[in-house]
């Protein structure tokens, strides 16, 4: 009974941290939170503020935003006034049609669009977005998590106030805390029936990567990847595949494509990233589907245990958290045990801890192959046998240490990287 009810709780866990995305997650909250005060206002705002924490406005302002052809916050916001609707959460712009795209485009001329940072000690996820009418006015906050509303209020009327003192969710304090050895059991015994859900990232992600390919999104990586100079140099192998497959779908997420994602720990890349060389590599290695499921299970649930130390925003790339999740998943795949899985944690840690998040934009598609390379390569050495030691760095022989050393670095030792990256990315001639 007992072990019932931990299972419960960890696929309540993985149903609340895998879920669909449209177009990046950081403009999408945004938009949200202004779809919330306006329809809270209830009436077209005149003028819009929007503030955001740090670790937001630097994963907002680079990337496309879907069906617009546009860059940037101003377009989200507009559009989360004009047609966003707060019961969509992240996929709140997709009633977006050409015409109240138009729309959209002259508001952020019409309307006064604020968006600056929040002063102040926040959540690194932060949104507050204050929309104007005449005499009345409206606030809408999100913290915590991206569709986690914290208060919302209408003409001085408080409507609802959960902040608590904290900048988390009392949702999250209730989640099942994971150790890495409670993640493959649970990935790797689980009754079939119970996690096969899981399969819905792959219907996803795997449609994304096969739209993007219509379409010239991004910096075109996993088109150029699929090119025969490509397969000259990489190889038409498993390896190519794999980062072919990843990097398109992230692509056309980055570039702002019209295409639903499934979403892992609030990040639509960490989602792909977690799923795409799993599944490409059960497929070309003719695993079976219920390996497949639960190499699936593993990569994603890893990525969510990772990110319950580090948080949903940090210094730290989201391709180590969701690279190290796939290959988990990817040395399953080929056999590995649980010593081998582990040593494969190990191989990533050792590899690519340090690599800055320079916000959410099209070249996270690079990021992303580097990750993935580095997956394959992790995986393969352990099923070799080889694995770095605790001799070396910032490796410990318990995965779990070796894990928060990780985090501990991303989340902790890179604040000051992460001041440096946003006074960069803000003080730039363009």
């Amino acid at each position: 009974m007992q072990e019932k009810k931990i299972r419960e709780r960890i696929i309540s866990l993985v149903n609340k941290e895998v879920v669909p995305a449209i177009g990046c997650t950081e403009p999408m909250a945004v938009a949200l939170c202004t779809a919330k005060a306006a329809t809270t206002l209830g009436r077209r705002p005149d003028r819009i503020e929007v503030f955001l924490s740090p670790n937001m406005l630097k994963n907002a302002m680079g990337v496309g935003i879907p069906g617009t052809g546009m860059i940037g916050l101003p377009i989200a916001v507009s559009l989360g006034a004009l047609i966003g609707k707060p019961e969509y959460e992240l996929e709140v712009l997709k009633d977006l049609t050409p015409a109240t795209l138009e729309q959209g485009k002259r508001y952020i001329n019409d309307a006064d669009i604020d968006i600056k940072l929040k002063q102040g000690n926040v959540d690194k996820l932060y949104i507050e977005v204050v929309c104007r009418a005449g005499s009345d006015m409206a606030t809408a906050i999100i913290s915590g998590s991206h569709t986690h509303f914290v208060y919302v209020e209408r003409n001085g009327e408080v409507v609802m106030d959960n902040r608590g003192g904290h900048g988390g969710s009392d949702e999250e304090e209730d989640d099942i805390q994971l150790n890495f050895r409670l993640v493959y059991d649970f990935a790797t015994t689980a009754p079939l029936d119970e996690i096969s859900f899981i399969l819905k990232t792959k219907e996803y992600n795997m449609k994304a990567a096969e739209e993007s390919i219509k379409g010239n999104y991004g910096h075109c990586l996993g088109k150029t990847m699929d090119r025969p100079l490509s397969h000259g140099i990489f190889g038409d192998n498993i390896f190519s595949h794999i980062l072919s497959r990843t990097a398109s779908a992230c692509d056309a997420r980055m570039g702002g494509a019209m295409i639903p994602v499934m979403s892992n720990s609030g990040s639509g890349n960490q989602g792909i990233c977690a799923t795409n060389p799993v599944v490409v590599y059960a497929m070309e290695n003719e695993n079976t589907e219920e390996e497949l499921i639960r190499a699936l299970m593993l990569s994603h649930l890893t990525a969510i245990y990772i990110k319950q130390s580090l948080g949903k925003l940090s210094a730290l790339c989201g391709c180590v958290v969701a690279s190290t999740g796939s290959s988990c998943g990817i040395t399953y795949l080929m056999g590995g045990d649980y010593t081998r899985i582990c040593n494969s944690v190990k191989n990533m840690v050792a590899n690519l801890t340090g690599m800055i998040c320079d916000g959410a934009k099209p070249s996270c598609a690079l990021k992303i192959s580097s990750g993935v390379s580095t997956a394959l390569l992790s995986a393969l050495l352990s099923m070799e046998g080889k694995c770095v030691t605790s001799a070396e760095g910032i490796v410990d022989d318990d995965v779990d240490k070796c894990i928060h050393n990780l985090t501990s670095i991303g989340a902790d030792a890179m604040r000051a990287t992460d001041d440096m990256v946003l006074d960069i990315m803000t003080h730039k001639s363009c």
